[in-house]
């Protein structure tokens, strides 16, 4: 683990409007970080028929140009995978095939995974057990006997505010604990409650902060050392991986994980065929279905807070499902960062960016997040 000063949100102008594709390769050099090696067998995904994306898609009642929007976002890095085979890669700005790129929430589906793991490993006996019974935190705080559970799915009740455009939230804060200032463990373990655990679904980074020590606790492994072994090796990481630490060496479970893209990739497929890879079982089918839909009120489509509005994308443990019939689910990080999967159509997408207008305002309008989605549907729906 490198020990070089962590840098912070505000350090790189984070959502000033700054252009930010320089940074997200670098990252992993300019804070500490915990290392994961390629796999010892990697795989590469075989090639299929080249396709282009569509040259238009729908969105919010207007046509509109692909080229437009991959340009106007800051894309990097898109790759479309069908059935397991490449059937369209462009990178561009700081992408390429072996440049590893910032993850930001991304990585809080990886988290999910290892969770999935560590319980199927016998580390952990419930996600109805408290996540207390495992983390230290302090008595009548956010975390309190509030089941794994309630975690996975952002429903822990804890105050929070993930404002990106508002320097005093809650998300900042836990940015500042990467600095020195503080750690992540403290952070988690004396976080506010605010309304009953299972009842609101509340975008929440704190979650997952939560989940990470949760992991290291239950296996008492780093995160980065339990993800080569359970992850990395079983899915043939072709390049090596990076997980941002604070300044004690907890990594930023909630979104600290940089890969490539061929590799990120890779928990789509595993996902997309139901933990299965190489006809192996990595995460258990039951885990994965249970990832990935709905099981309550809250958790539907339009219910899920964000800072200050509702999402129309519903939420599972810790994966985001589109509303649809066709079983969609994907990974979404802060600046457009997005694993997407369609398992009626045999469809992953990866889509890196550094969109520079993200976190300028709370909006759509900036943050283009639903737009992304649809973007990505209609290239899955091209492939039909």
């Amino acid at each position: 683990m490198t020990t070089e000063k962590a840098a912070t949100m505000s350090d790189t102008g984070m959502f000033s409007g700054a252009p930010q594709h320089e940074n997200f390769p670098r990252l992993k050099d300019l804070m500490p970080s915990s290392h994961m090696s390629p796999a010892r067998a990697p795989y590469q995904f075989p090639d299929g028929e080249s396709v282009l994306p569509p040259a238009q898609y729908d969105f919010d009642g207007r046509r509109k140009s692909s080229e437009e929007f991959f340009i106007e976002t800051d894309t990097v890095a898109l790759l479309v995978l069908k059935d397991g085979r490449v059937r369209h890669e462009r990178y561009a700005l700081t992408g390429g095939r072996d440049v590893q790129w910032i993850s930001w929430s991304v990585a809080k589906s990886f988290v999910s995974a290892l969770v999935g793991i560590a319980i199927h490993d016998g580390k952990i006996a419930s996600i109805d057990d408290p996540i207390s019974r495992y983390v230290p935190v302090e008595p009548g705080s956010a975390y309190d006997g509030v089941a794994i559970r309630h975690v996975l799915q952002m429903s822990s009740g804890a105050r929070w505010n993930e404002d990106y455009n508002d320097p005093t939230s809650d998300i900042f804060r836990l940015s500042a604990a990467m600095s020195g200032r503080s750690t992540l463990d403290h952070f988690v373990a004396t976080m506010t409650p605010e309304s009953a655990a299972g009842t609101v679904c509340r975008y929440n980074s704190g979650d997952t902060q939560a989940l990470g020590a949760l992991l290291v606790r239950a296996t008492g492994r780093s995160i980065a050392d339990y993800m080569q072994e359970k992850l990395v090796e079983p899915l043939g990481l072709e390049a090596p991986g990076d997980w941002l630490c604070d300044s004690v060496g907890m990594e930023m479970a909630f979104a600290g994980l940089n890969l490539t893209a061929r590799d990120f990739a890779k928990l789509g497929e595993l996902y997309r065929n139901n933990g299965v890879w190489q006809g192996v079982q990595v995460v258990p089918e039951a885990w994965v279905k249970a990832s990935t839909r709905a099981d309550a009120p809250h958790l539907a489509p339009g219910r899920p807070i964000l800072a200050d509005h509702a999402l129309e994308l519903g939420y599972g443990y810790q994966w985001w499902l589109p509303d649809g019939d066709c079983g969609e689910f994907c990974a979404i990080g802060i600046y457009n960062q997005l694993v997407y999967v369609d398992p009626s159509r045999g469809v992953v997408i990866v889509k890196l960016s550094a969109n520079r207008a993200y976190g300028t305002s709370m909006d759509e309008a900036t943050n283009r997040e639903m737009e992304n989605v649809a973007f990505l549907r209609a290239i899955a729906r091209s492939l039909d």
